[in-house]
């Protein structure tokens, strides 16, 4: 059943076709320059959608998973912990932190999960997956800019996906937990290193060491703490290398 989130009744009729106990709502406008550029969307995409979701949770005693990301920190500090206070650069950034804050306040036993960097193949084309537009760059031949002076900890979409649902069914996981690796690496040393991970040529990444004018701002280090996941998670949480090798793995049928 396919369902609009930014639509109360759309959920509402999901909620009472199904019965869910578990809402894993990953659901979002992702694409920053979009939402810098398409402000009502992203805010009825990403903040006014969790809520109506939250809702629906909170009548049905379902318990929630939201997903959220690094973006609601404008990244001067270069460590997050999980209580941080956020402070958004740009307009995803900010309909995200509002969105952790109207869900957690109408469903207190929700998790809400940040995100800083998730590095997967997608089963389908089109989608908003940076390893797919990578990969697709260099496959062409072409060269790609990356920028020395952002710094993330990414996670592969498996191991993704063990952590939540860990968390998912864990009771006791409520208030918001951070998901990434246990080290950080520049954008542009993240993407030689993909790039040689996916067969290509190093030297095909060039770095960029100032932000290109007139792009919507992004933090600078937005090293995400992952404490409270750790205290409760059992999968280890990987290293960079270890989610590079992860990623760039082909879609299997037992994961895809």
């Amino acid at each position: 059943m396919a369902i609009d989130i930014t639509q109360a009744e759309s959920i509402t009729a999901a909620f009472d076709a199904a019965r869910p106990e578990i809402v894993v709502l990953t659901a979002a406008l992702a694409d920053i320059e979009r939402c810098q550029r398409e402000q009502q969307l992203a805010e009825i995409i990403n903040h006014t959608g969790p809520l109506h979701v939250a809702h629906a949770c909170r009548r049905h005693g379902a318990r929630l998973l939201f997903t959220s990301t690094d973006a609601v920190f404008d990244g001067t500090k270069g460590f997050y912990r999980e209580d941080a206070p956020p402070t958004p650069l740009n307009f995803y950034g900010e309909t995200k932190a509002r969105a952790e804050a109207s869900v957690l306040d109408t469903l207190p036993s929700a998790a809400v999960v940040r995100l800083s960097l998730v590095l997967g193949r997608s089963v389908t084309p089109g989608t908003n997956s940076f390893l797919d537009k990578f990969a697709s760059t260099l496959a062409a031949g072409h060269s790609t800019l990356a920028p020395t002076f952002e710094f993330r900890n990414p996670i592969d979409i498996a191991t993704l996906c063990e952590l939540l649902l860990e968390l998912a069914v864990a009771p006791q996981a409520s208030g918001r937990f951070h998901i990434g690796s246990t080290d950080k690496l520049s954008r542009f040393d993240l993407s030689q290193r993909l790039a040689a991970a996916l067969g290509f040529d190093p030297a095909l990444v060039f770095p960029q060491h100032e932000p290109t004018p007139g792009r919507t701002p992004r933090g600078l280090d937005d090293f995400l703490s992952t404490e409270r996941t750790r205290q409760i998670c059992q999968t280890p949480l990987p290293s960079c290398q270890e989610v590079i090798e992860r990623a760039v793995r082909p879609l299997t049928p037992e994961w895809a």
